[in-house]
């Protein structure tokens, strides 16, 4: 049987001016006369990856495309029209990607993680909003890994669904997303938690002993640019801590905790200062 959207092996089952037809006398595919290697014979067997030309007729091609059916990979926008976007995936004709099947409005150039997939009409297309679905458990991490992955969807209530190497199950929490992150956002962070179902928590600090270094530096370095003083101290809410530094209340206390034994700063009943050697 010919498998629309994946690479298959098969037979040549006859010839002709403008090309070679694969597959059995029931169900074949035009080979291009073009893609034909030379000195192949009927009966022989070929590799090829079968789809639908601009004409919405089944094709062959020795080519190997970017993406698969069922597959995840990114791919970069060639051109955009009236109906959606259209994404090189290393074949003749661009690979159409929906305005419904997109998670934000993309543009030429954009690189967006897509899964391919057969839609009503028995065309390839490319999705965004699919993606999560074809993510697997990961086996290959433990807590404190360092992962990357792509943002592809985002639950207020919940956080940001991630694909840690564009294919596992990933999450970044509410009480881990510090700072503001978008649909396509590249992040690198750290497993806090490998799930039973092997699905990944992530976070985008470090762990705290390690984080605190940084987490100083910046506090210092934000009360010098504020004129040497902040007008709270580390008994603010932790909403305002939140706003000014996108840190939790506990890592700012840290933070201002090491400064104060460095002697680097003081810290009054309603402000901390820098000390007079800083």
């Amino acid at each position: 049987m010919i498998q629309i959207g994946k690479k298959q092996c098969l037979n040549i089952v006859s010839r002709t001016d403008f090309g070679v037809y694969l597959g059995t006398k029931e169900e074949k595919v035009l080979l291009p006369v073009k893609q034909v290697p030379a000195d192949v014979e009927i009966g022989d067997a070929l590799t090829v990856f079968v789809y639908r030309d601009s004409q919405d007729r089944l094709i062959a091609t020795t080519n190997t495309p970017k993406i698969e059916l069922d597959r995840i990979a990114k791919l970069k926008v060639a051109q955009t029209s009236q109906i959606g976007a259209f994404l090189d995936w290393g074949l003749e004709k661009d690979l159409f990607l929906p305005f419904k099947e997109q998670t934000y409005k993309v543009k030429p150039g954009d690189e967006c993680l897509v899964v391919l997939y057969v839609d009503k009409s028995s065309r390839l297309c490319a999705s965004m909003r699919r993606v999560y679905n074809y993510l697997v458990p990961a086996d290959c991490y433990e807590k404190d890994s360092q992962v990357s992955g792509t943002v592809i969807e985002i639950n207020p209530d919940y956080g940001a669904y991630v694909a840690i190497d564009d294919k596992y199950y990933g999450m970044i929490p509410n009480n881990e997303l510090f700072s503001k992150v978008n649909i396509g956002d590249r992040i690198e962070g750290r497993v806090v938690k490998v799930r039973d179902d092997g699905k990944l928590m992530i976070g985008l600090r470090k762990k705290a002993y390690l984080q605190m270094d940084d987490d100083s530096q910046f506090v210092l370095d934000e009360i010098k640019k504020r004129g040497g003083r902040l007008p709270f101290n580390d008994k603010a809410s932790p909403e305002l801590i939140r706003s000014q530094f996108n840190m939790s209340k506990n890592e700012f206390k840290r933070a201002v905790g090491r400064l104060f034994k460095e002697r680097k700063i003081v810290i009054n009943p309603d402000s901390i200062e820098l000390t007079d050697n800083n």
